[in-house]
């Protein structure tokens, strides 16, 4: 069952309902900002002891999550891995601004392993988009291995604060209670199993039939065979929804198996300049590598569940949402990204799928190259797939299906 982020009595408030319905309203799309910028925008606001008004400390949420994306990038993160950081930064980010919002309800007894939280003083100022901001950082900066790059964008942010007005006592009860949030959050990814996976045998390639097997240029080892044993969020079971079988391997000239390969010869063949456009949007491969004669060297790019955080701020955005549906949004988008990675992975490494550039080079044309640079891990299921769907429901399930938006993600990296 998925977790719930509002209190029960609240959920059926014809009031509520009005509010919503205002903050939901879509409006123009604010263009890219320095992040001294955004991070002004949350400290002009005044802090109250129970509510912010709309939109205060959600866009220094989205700044925040903008330089998360950037570390991680530079890091190299996997795309498993990477939805991990993502996933317990924005909880921590959630819980913590949850407060500026008296029905919304905290994730812990909702999300595996997840304690009570410290309370906020009761009646004591706080000031919540620092807060959330902060309790993200830590977070951010705990999981990621460019701490120097986390250290700077949070010196930038405290010195913004500080000249910001807002009372000194009150300032320092909010860094401070976001401190605290960071801390049993990183506590709490502890518990996941990651660290132990650290330690697991490498994936094992071996000469059985149909079995994946590393591609070219690289040749890379497969990626986290073992994420399967990380502990997820909201799944009963890391096999709950387990895709069909895949179709089994064959490689005799007509079999079910070479058709699905020859499919993919014969659409390659006939791709548009547009389909070509899609593809390469959509790729999100974090390290491809480039050769050029004997030479070879590395673009990274955004991971796919980078992606999809960025399109979950180009919405809350474009819909005008406050701190708290904010900080829900990417929480809930996090949550289902991360635990569709654990979910993805442990079918690929149980079924290990060759991938189609493996079975057309050794079955069918030796010369043939795929469009895009195939990543190094089995072939089934599509991890964009899966990850994309659980995204799009978490969504869709807040901002409807009649919700549009300018996906403007990869320009950053030359696409149109």
């Amino acid at each position: 069952m998925s977790p719930s982020f509002r209190r029960p009595a609240r959920v059926t408030s014809p009031a509520r309902d009005r509010v919503h319905r205002r903050c939901w309203r879509p409006r123009l799309a604010v263009g890219a900002a320095l992040l001294g910028a955004l991070l002004g925008s949350l400290a002009a606001c005044t802090p109250t002891p129970a509510r912010e008004a709309a939109g205060d400390g959600a866009e220094a949420l989205r700044a925040a999550m903008d330089s998360l994306t950037s570390v991680i990038v530079y890091d190299i993160f996997s795309p498993p891995q990477a939805s991990r950081v993502y996933a317990y930064a924005s909880v921590a980010a959630y819980e913590a601004a949850r407060h500026a919002d008296a029905g919304a309800r905290s994730l812990a007894g909702q999300v595996a392993r997840l304690a009570p939280l410290p309370a906020p003083q009761p009646g004591a100022a706080y000031h919540w988009g620092a807060a959330s901001v902060r309790a993200f950082l830590v977070v951010g900066r705990q999981l990621t291995f460019s701490r120097d790059r986390m250290d700077s964008v949070r010196a930038h942010f405290d010195r913004v604060l500080a000249r910001a007005g807002i009372p000194r006592a009150d300032l320092e009860r909010s860094l401070a209670y976001g401190d605290t949030v960071g801390a049993r959050i990183l506590a709490w990814a502890g518990t996941d199993g990651y660290l132990q996976s650290r330690g697991m045998p490498k994936y094992s390639v071996s000469r059985e039939p149909g079995r994946w097997i590393p591609t070219p240029p690289a040749y890379m080892d497969g990626v986290e065979p073992n994420w399967g044993t990380i502990k997820p969020f909201t799944l009963d079971s890391v096999a709950a929804f387990r895709p069909a079988p895949a179709i089994p391997f064959d490689s005799a000239r007509g079999s079910p198996f070479m058709r699905q390969a020859q499919e993919v010869v014969e659409t390659a063949r006939g791709l548009t300049d547009e389909q070509r456009n899609i593809a390469a949007f959509w790729d999100c491969n974090p390290y491809v590598m480039n050769v050029q004669g004997h030479t070879m060297f590395a673009t990274k790019k955004i991971t796919p569940g980078g992606h999809w955080m960025a399109i979950t701020g180009l919405v809350t955005r474009q819909a005008g949402s406050g701190l708290v549906p904010t900080a829900e949004a990417y929480a809930r988008t996090a949550v289902a990204l991360a635990d569709a990675f654990i979910g993805a992975w442990e079918e690929k490494y149980r079924s290990a799928v060759l991938r189609p550039e493996t079975v057309i080079n050794k079955w069918m044309d030796e010369q043939w190259q795929p469009l895009l640079q195939t990543p190094p891990f089995p072939e089934y299921p599509s991890g964009h797939s899966v990850i994309s769907t659980a995204a799009a429901e978490v969504l869709t399930d807040l901002y409807g299906d009649a919700f549009a938006f300018t996906d403007s993600t990869e320009a950053m990296y030359g696409l149109p």
